[in-house]
């Protein structure tokens, strides 16, 4: 107990520490209290940081500011429109279909189980299949409670996507012309020497800005080969198989090997084990191996130094405390604490600024 309490005085003489403690500890209780509330504010914020990043070249290159964002605004929106009217429909009749099929799918899937004990007896045992066929046929009814539960909700989910629409394009416009007053009021409240939280800051906002415009160029060149590859091979649902592919970059490790089972089921059913699955995968596992290997070393060469066992047990934790956004966000959330660890000052460096 000395050692713990000699500790805490030393962290609570330290005032730097103690302004940068506060603040993590009051933004998040802020986001855990009131974050459903304010969720489409934080949204906002967080595609007003994203395409800050794009208008500061404009302004370096002496374009006003205010023309500089009405560009990346209006290139915003013009995505926006493209994505809501030509991609969300094919997304939306793809996974409409995709649905009305999963039934046929476990139950194809259950026959080809129940004929490897014949195909392979010294490996596979009649009661193992029949396990494995209890567990699938369990998940496809879970699967069907939960697109009824879906669909019932809809109705709320339209109305939510309604509030986005509307309010976002008008938050993020504002949050990006009035970007300098609004961190003026926000640094309002800090007290006036703030060095270690600004260090963080600093930190916070050069690696995770790198990693998220590469993440961006990696779903985006990721979802267009794969698109095209799944296309060139005649595969169902190509487009949303390859929206999964695309957003799978997000989680590192996990999301490739999730999204690949899907995949493997749609093709396993449209053609079985035959020379076009074979094709089909290996081009696909050339996808992947390209991704991992040369696009991700080309865009995160320098940035985002956080090893696999940091990265896998954020995904772990996070994911754990607050579900998909968990897993979603875990990286961002790594990042920071990688960046608060990493300004953190050692024993000697508090013993002597308080002493």
């Amino acid at each position: 107990m000395d050692v713990i309490s000699k500790w805490a005085r030393l962290l609570l003489g330290n005032p730097q520490l103690v302004i940068l403690v506060l603040t993590l500890v009051l933004v998040l209780g802020a986001i855990l209290w009131v974050g459903n509330l304010v969720a489409p504010i934080i949204a906002s914020v967080i595609i007003a940081y994203l395409l800050d990043g794009f208008a500061n070249p404009l302004v370096r290159i002496r374009i006003p500011r205010f023309i500089g964002v009405l560009i990346v605004y209006l290139g915003f929106l013009a995505l926006l429109a493209f994505i809501v009217f030509a991609i969300v429909p094919i997304l939306s009749q793809q996974a409409t279909q995709l649905v009305s099929q999963i039934p046929g799918i476990f139950t194809e899937l259950r026959d080809a189980l129940m004929q490897l004990p014949h195909r392979y007896p010294e490996f596979i045992s009649e009661s193992q299949v029949t396990q494995v066929a209890g567990a699938i046929g369990y998940e496809a009814m879970a699967l069907g409670r939960g697109i009824v539960t879906a669909s019932v909700s809809s109705v709320f989910g339209v109305i939510t996507l309604g509030i986005y629409v509307v309010l976002m394009p008008l938050l993020v416009f504002f949050m990006l012309k009035d970007k300098e007053r609004l961190i003026a009021w926000v640094i309002g409240f800090l007290p006036r020497d703030h060095r270690l939280l600004a260090h963080v800051w600093e930190d916070v906002h050069r690696q995770l800005g790198n990693y998220v415009r590469g993440k961006i160029i990696e779903i985006v060149v990721v979802w267009v080969a794969t698109y095209f590859t799944f296309a060139v091979f005649g595969l169902d649902f190509a487009v949303l198989l390859s929206f999964l592919v695309g957003i799978s970059v997000l989680i590192p490790y996990v999301g490739a090997i999730a999204v690949t089972i899907p995949v493997a089921m749609i093709a396993y059913v449209q053609w079985g084990i035959g020379p076009d699955f074979t094709y089909l995968m290996l081009a696909y596992l050339v996808v992947q191996v390209l991704d991992g290997n040369v696009l991700v070393p080309l865009l995160f060469s320098e940035v985002v130094n956080m090893h696999p066992i940091a990265i896998i047990a954020s995904i772990l934790v996070f994911g754990g405390l607050w579900g998909f956004w968990g897993v979603f966000f875990a990286i961002p959330l790594g990042i920071l604490i990688q960046c608060v660890l990493h300004a953190w000052p050692r024993r000697e460096q508090i013993i002597e600024e308080t002493s």
